[in-house]
């Protein structure tokens, strides 16, 4: 139904989309999620062409809406857009702001047009105001007079702008109620949005932004249970990320631990996760890993604190040849770099530049 090769976008002072290519198929409900400035809203205004892409090519049924000479509105209106702010006209009643567009560019009669409305009001719940005017409504009426507006155009496509962040939380609900239920009825959907529960209810298939295009495409349940890309576990996780790469033995290793105590106190983590992080890190780096490498090293510690679950994962990855620092001699160390974690894990991979990998878990602890 819509695919996209290649797609770039610019600005002057950023360039949120720098190479997408994806394909959606007819009856996908997609959620697009990620970090701010990720261009996921750009993605959406880029496929109904209001905002020009500044490279690439988007198909919508076969037909490339991004070519030269592209009857560019006959092919939106197979696409409509619900935007964050509704975007109602104030002077108009609700009715007439639903009857306006299908009369103006489908060419349907006055009667024709209010009935199709009047089904439409009455299946977003709001068959009981067609004669109100917006600026006596709750936002998320509002809202939902937006959808039943879009609907009345029959767009093949709906695309979501963050349907539900200008919203109060109170309204929210309502306003989801009603894309569920395009969703049950076949209605392909983009929504870009927030609403981690949302999505994962509401998708058959998940984009996470990030780098400049879809990071990771996948299943909610993979997307969210087990997603197979860092960035995508450390955003779905809600994850703190501190990094510190050691590459000589005279590195600054008080520095570092001070760079810990401040991560933790930012992140408000216990006093004493932070006092086992540190500990496990001088026990586990300086003590058994970092005197067994030879002159040419390289050492990246990575420390995530997961604040849905407020616990740790300190992750050490280092090169050379294969050594398992859980089997160390230095049986002090070891003890201690235990007593500090609740799990520690060896493995190494050829593959990588950081060939060893020493994974393990810090909880809180009484």
């Amino acid at each position: 139904m819509i695919r996209i090769e290649h797609l770039r976008k610019e600005y002057p002072t950023a360039v949120p989309l720098k190479d997408v290519n994806v394909e959606i198929h007819k009856g996908d409900v997609i959620s697009v999620i990620g970090p701010s400035g990720t261009g996921k809203s750009t993605l959406i205004r880029c496929i109904n062409m209001l905002d020009k892409p500044t490279s690439g090519k988007i198909f919508v049924d076969g037909e490339e809406i991004t070519a030269k000479g592209s009857d560019v509105a006959r092919i939106r209106r197979k696409m409509g857009m619900v935007f964050q702010h509704f975007n109602l006209f104030p002077h108009m009643t609700v009715i007439e702001n639903i009857m306006s567009a299908p009369m103006d560019l489908l060419g349907k009669s006055k009667q024709e047009a209010y009935d199709k409305g009047i089904e439409l009001l009455r299946k977003v719940g709001l068959g009981d105001k067609a004669l109100n005017y917006p600026d006596v409504m709750s936002g998320g009426q509002k809202q939902r007079v937006a959808i039943a507006r879009t609907l009345a155009m029959e767009p093949e496509i709906i695309l979501f702008d963050e349907p539900t962040s200008a919203l109060d939380p109170t309204m929210i609900g309502e306003v989801q109620a009603v894309i569920r239920d395009l969703a049950k009825q076949g209605t392909t959907m983009i929504i870009v949005t927030h609403e981690m529960k949302f999505a994962r209810e509401i998708c058959n298939r998940v984009f996470y932004m990030d780098e400049g295009g879809v990071y990771e495409d996948g299943t909610p349940e993979q997307i969210f249970d087990n997603p197979q890309k860092e960035k995508t576990r450390q955003f779905i996780r809600h994850l703190k990320v501190l990094e510190y790469s050691i590459t000589s033995r005279d590195f600054d290793f008080i520095g570092f631990n001070t760079q810990i105590e401040e991560f933790g106190r930012k992140n408000r983590i216990s006093q004493r996760t932070i006092y086992n992080i540190q500990s496990y890190v001088e026990e586990m780096c300086m003590q058994i890993i970092l005197p067994q490498l030879k002159d040419l090293f390289e050492t990246l510690v990575t420390i995530e604190y997961s604040e849905e679950n407020d616990d740790a994962d300190v992750v050490i990855r280092f090169n050379g040849e294969p050594f398992d620092p859980t089997k160390s001699d230095n049986e002090l160390s070891l003890m201690l770099a235990k007593k500090a974690t609740d799990n520690i894990i060896y493995s190494f991979d050829p593959e990588q530049k950081l060939s060893n990998r020493v994974d393990a878990q810090i909880h809180w602890r009484q």
